[in-house]
């Protein structure tokens, strides 16, 4: 009524829902409510957060970033009151793969058999292309992931699906983790069975473990990681150049992804996040005893354990 009243009268829009003049203005002069005082307040740090997250976060990402700094409020109060304000977050939609099985070169075998658990940094990677469309030419994208935190360990980006575009992504996880034997898992795609490639993984110490191409299950987790990017990021977004592009997917990476984007397998921890809080854990725990030190430690990143 209070919206519509310079449009019609308040006594024909109280006729109209059973309201009277006296009890609407008493309605008016009746004080706000401190329930209805922080729902004002907590609207506005969910709208600076829906922004900073740009605009991706529904309300369990929202419900978790408020806890962490410390507002205790209810998950259902976060989604009435960003339903309330014409909030939401983005949906994921599957990709389709573009990676090109070599019919003559032997593919590694699947060591991962679909179980993407890790439970610490580089014990299992996981690799993927994804290609990005602008309006001079596609644009590919590698990546390597950590399982255990979802961060982005390497990547590269060319105009071309040649060998070395996995492993300039290869390289960069590999100068920036220095792993001991970590399995690299990927599809069967030419990229990752060539000559070259193996002879890095060889080089390294890497264990090459490949499932099936075209098959989204068989790379579940770099199948998400992409799913992410397509809805927060490259469906909002058009780009005229390469080059245009390779900048927003460099901050939506770096800049965003592994140091703040929450995820619910990671108890709504950012990669980097989760990744110090494992690191501060081994710390702090006894060296004696190490695989009962390790069930601790995985118990308690897995959320089974109170900080």
């Amino acid at each position: 009524m209070s919206t519509h009243q310079g449009s019609y009268p308040i006594a024909t829009m109280g006729r109209l829902q059973g309201v009277s003049p006296s009890a609407y203005y008493a309605w008016q002069k009746r004080p706000i409510s401190k329930r209805m005082q922080e729902d004002v307040l907590l609207c506005e740090r969910i709208k600076t957060i829906h922004l900073a997250s740009r605009g991706t976060y529904g309300a369990p990402r929202i419900h978790a970033e408020l806890k962490a700094t410390g507002v205790k409020v209810g998950h259902n109060r976060v989604a009435r009151l960003m339903s309330e304000a014409g909030l939401e977050g983005v949906s994921r939609r599957r990709r389709r793969s573009i990676t090109r099985r070599d019919p003559d070169a032997q593919p590694a075998p699947d060591l991962v058999r679909r179980d993407f658990t890790a439970s610490k940094p580089d014990q299992l990677w996981v690799a993927d292309i994804k290609y990005i469309a602008t309006w001079a030419g596609f644009l590919y994208l590698a990546v390597v992931l950590d399982a255990f935190s979802r961060r982005v360990v390497g990547w590269a980006m060319m105009s071309h699906l040649r060998a070395e575009l996995v492993l300039q992504a290869l390289n960069m996880a590999i100068w920036q983790r220095r792993p001991g034997k970590v399995v690299h898992h990927s599809d069967r795609g030419g990229q990752y069975t060539s000559i070259a490639f193996g002879k890095r993984c060889r080089e390294t110490g890497i264990r090459p473990s490949m499932g099936s191409t075209g098959e989204p299950y068989d790379n579940a987790m770099c199948e998400s990681f992409f799913a992410t990017l397509e809805c927060e990021l490259l469906e909002r977004r058009t780009f005229k150049t390469r080059e245009e592009a390779e900048r927003a997917v460099f901050e939506f990476i770096e800049g965003w992804y592994n140091p703040h984007r929450r995820h619910s397998a990671l108890q709504y921890d950012s990669p980097f996040g989760y990744e110090r809080r494992h690191s501060h854990l081994r710390e702090v725990m006894p060296q004696k005893n190490g695989s009962k030190a390790d069930a601790v430690v995985s118990a308690f990143m897995e959320g089974k354990l109170k900080r």
